[in-house]
């Protein structure tokens, strides 16, 4: 199942945008082999949050470990499950004890990734730029 996801309409990109765009680099390089920071770089870089490169390498990683499959990314407007529940991850909608049974040191990296990723996220992303919230359709 997709859902729909509308970029929001302001001068500044939204987090959730920048976590589409680095989950959909993401397993696209993964996919195809390639190395994974150089491409998220390059997307990062896009929004001004080049930093980020391997606080979301590690946890797209990590939340790759925790699925135990491949990341599924959505196209274009839509999203996948695997992007919606990253996005609630992060948001903080769902915690990952309820939503993810994995062993537990992954489940411990996981959280600390996911803690690091909102951190980072709140110090890299420019204040502003966390509202408004996209919206998201089945």
């Amino acid at each position: 199942m997709t859902r729909h996801f509308t970029p929001p309409v302001h001068q500044t990109t939204a987090p959730a945008t920048i976590l589409v765009d680095a989950i959909r680099c993401w397993s696209a390089a993964r996919m195809a082999g390639e190395l994974v920071q150089p491409c998220l770089s390059r997307v990062l870089d896009a929004h001004d949050c080049t930093m980020l490169t391997p606080v979301l390498d590690s946890l797209i990683h990590l939340y790759e470990i925790g699925l135990g499959r491949p990341v599924l990314a959505g196209n274009g407007p839509d999203i996948s499950e695997d992007e919606h529940l990253l996005l609630d991850l992060i948001d903080g909608r769902f915690s990952r004890k309820a939503c993810l049974a994995c062993d537990k040191d992954i489940a411990t990296a996981l959280d600390c990734a996911i803690c690091s990723t909102r951190i980072m996220m709140a110090l890299t992303v420019p204040a502003h730029a966390a509202a408004p919230t996209p919206t998201y359709r089945l």
